[in-house]
């Protein structure tokens, strides 16, 4: 393995980003696809226990993985990323920080989880998922943008039925997404034995209807539905609220504020 943090790791139009968190850093590609702060909300709404065995879907360039290998706990998790020069990225920024003896990128669609993972033997699954249809197909494959916000290699249901697939009862699934899907996510949930625990609202500022939500999943768990106090990002005056803050209080806000503005 290459010395940990060393230019070395990256590939052409790639760099290195200081995640401010236990000396982990992230590769990434301001061409490609960059995090931003709905994959920080959700890896802050994840919760997990020393011995889970945790499995993402759709991993981008991994930063969710890594945010979680320095603030939670956890035995082993394994990432999917159907994109290969994607998973290759978050398959090198786990090596820059030396996490291949908890985090797994593994290049291939969700939709084949099961020939990787047992169902049944997860505790917790959870994605940060294309928010827009795949209506119309992928126009250029080149496009990781579009693959990354589109249903074009899964849809929401393939999302929900690998899911439940793999996790073992009352296992725990965790999601990020848009209010205008959310029937189509709580009755998918409900068919796939996933049932509904808990709701968070994203509101851009207060007054304001939100636009983006969290949601966690029981298998096999008894109707008992919450939804949880709204969460604000911005300020009045167009600054990150204290909870933002306080969230980003391990990361580094700065780093994220530039993918904002991409």
């Amino acid at each position: 393995m290459l010395d940990r943090g060393s230019e070395a790791y990256l590939k052409p139009h790639e760099r290195i980003d200081d995640l401010q968190l236990k000396g982990l850093k992230i590769i990434q590609n301001p061409e490609g696809f960059c995090f931003g702060i709905d994959a920080v909300l959700l890896s802050n709404f994840i919760k997990t226990k020393k011995n889970d065995f945790v499995v993402e879907f759709g991993t981008g360039t991994g930063i969710i993985p890594i945010l979680l290998s320095g603030k939670a706990n956890f035995n082993q998790l394994v990432a999917f990323e159907v994109q290969e020069p994607v998973a290759d990225m978050a398959t090198r920024s786990v090596q820059m920080n030396g996490l291949e003896d908890r985090l797994t990128i593994i290049n291939d669609n969700l939709i084949n989880a099961s020939q990787h993972v047992p169902n049944g033997s997860v505790n917790v699954v959870f994605s940060n998922p294309p928010y827009m249809s795949g209506e119309g197909g992928l126009k250029n494959e080149g496009e990781l943008k579009t693959i990354s916000r589109h249903e074009i290699y899964c849809t929401l249901e393939d999302i929900v039925k690998t899911a439940s697939k793999l996790l073992q009862f009352r296992g725990r699934f965790y999601m990020i997404h848009r209010p205008n899907r959310m029937v189509d996510i709580l009755t998918l949930c409900r068919t796939y034995k996933l049932e509904p625990k808990e709701i968070r609202m994203i509101q851009p500022y207060v007054g304001k209807r939100p636009n983006l939500f969290l949601i966690m999943c029981s298998k096999g768990g008894q109707p008992d539905l919450k939804f949880l106090d709204p969460l604000v990002v911005y300020n009045q005056d167009g600054s990150y609220t204290d909870e933002i803050y306080e969230i980003y209080q391990s990361e580094n806000i700065d780093v994220f504020k530039r993918e904002e503005a991409l």
